[in-house]
């Protein structure tokens, strides 16, 4: 078992499997958001190491949703509607086949609840935003700068 990338840097060798995760791990100067994150979960739910390891190895401590598509497409409906989420980052534990499932079984069921698009309404990202074009510096008449 490999820890010491999900605790950013902090080697646990040193300790029991079966025991707490140490209130005091060794210090490190890496990734220090994320290893607050995963040792205040292991602290939150008093995981030893062990039980540690087994809950974030499949989605590297984010949150995992597991079930059929329906199943998944309610816990997403009901983050998307009671928490204000404006969109979710899939990371499959297998690629490419678990997002190519995630697509096939999942966005069908999104679309027909009406939360997931069929067709973007402009052509790029930024149209799709609602956002305008700024003015190009270079090319707009008006700009001193082009004229120099």
């Amino acid at each position: 078992m490999n820890l010491i990338s999900q605790l950013s840097g902090v080697d646990l060798s040193a300790y029991p499997l079966d025991g707490p995760v140490p209130d005091n791990p060794p210090a490190t100067n890496a990734g220090k958001s994320r290893q607050a994150l995963v040792l205040e979960l292991a602290r939150r739910e008093n995981l030893s190491i062990r039980q540690l390891y087994l809950r974030i190895a499949g989605a590297r401590g984010h949150w995992q949703v597991v079930g059929t598509p329906a199943q998944i497409a309610d816990v997403l409906e009901e983050r998307f509607e009671n928490y204000g989420a404006d969109g979710f980052n899939v990371m499959a534990p297998l690629m490419p086949g678990g997002l190519a499932d995630f697509i096939e079984h999942v966005v069908p069921e999104l679309r027909r609840r009406g939360l997931f698009r069929t067709e973007y309404e402009g052509a790029t990202l930024r149209e799709n935003l609602g956002l305008t074009r700024p003015a190009n510096r270079f090319t707009d008449p008006g700009n001193a700068a082009a004229a120099e």
